[in-house]
């Protein structure tokens, strides 16, 4: 996860994911292409993302919504939720205000991070 924004439930997430792209771009310039959904299709949100920089953006559609298909690079968004799922503390809503719940975000993915690094140094010795 490059960054998060947790808004609330009356921001669309077409609205919110371009809060999401302006505060990646300043802190990484090189990424070249994005993935969404089909939730984020439409002119508007491809001008925006062209006035935020030189970025591509890609929309993922389902193709048959009767039938489970692997959805190209949709997979990795559904793994990272499975991943932040597994923490106790994100399993259910509990906090009041935006910030405790980006915070926790943040704090599961370090610790994912973390315990992947640990497993590689330990393998490499």
């Amino acid at each position: 996860m490059l960054n998060l924004i947790v808004h609330p439930a009356d921001i669309q997430d077409r609205d919110g994911g371009l809060l999401v792209l302006q505060a990646v771009r300043k802190l990484f310039p090189f990424i070249e292409r994005i993935f969404a959904d089909g939730g984020y299709q439409g002119p508007a949100t491809a001008a925006a993302v062209r006035a935020l920089g030189p970025w591509r953006i890609e929309i993922i559609k389902r193709t048959d919504l009767h039938r489970f298909v692997v959805l190209p690079k949709r997979w990795i968004v559904e793994r990272t939720f499975a991943w932040m799922g597994r923490n106790r503390r994100l399993s259910k809503d509990y906090e009041n205000t935006t910030r405790f719940a980006t915070a926790y975000l943040r704090l599961a993915m370090i610790r994912l991070m973390l315990r992947r690094l640990i497993r590689g140094k330990l393998s490499s010795t």
